[in-house]
C-alpha cells in the first residue's frame, strides 16, 4: 500500500526546524546585544569590558553564519 505522507519524517522535520529557527534567532540576538554593549561600554571608557562584549558578538555572529552554511549544505544534499 502506498504511503502518501511519511508522518515520522514530517514530524522530525518540524521539530528540527523549530529548534533550528529558535536557536539561530537567539544566537543572532546575542550578536546584536554584544554589539550594542560594545558601543555603550566604549562610550563609557571601559575598554576591557567592551572588548569582551565585542568578542561575544563576533563569536555569536560566527555561530550564526556557521548555522546558515550548515543549513544550506543540508538542503543541497537531500
Amino acid at each position: 500500500m502506498a504511503v502518501v505522507v511519511e508522518t515520522k519524517q514530517l514530524l522530525e522535520t518540524v521539530v528540527v526546524s523549530l529548534f533550528a529557527g529558535v536557536g539561530v534567532t537567539v544566537v543572532f540576538s546575542v550578536a546584536i546585544w554584544g554589539g550594542a554593549r560594545f558601543a555603550d561600554l566604549s562610550r563609557n571608557e571601559r575598554p576591557l569590558a567592551a572588548g569582551a562584549a565585542m568578542t561575544l558578538a563576533g563569536l555569536a555572529m560566527l555561530a550564526t553564519l556557521a548555522a546558515v552554511a550548515f543549513g544550506i549544505v543540508v538542503m543541497t544534499r537531500k
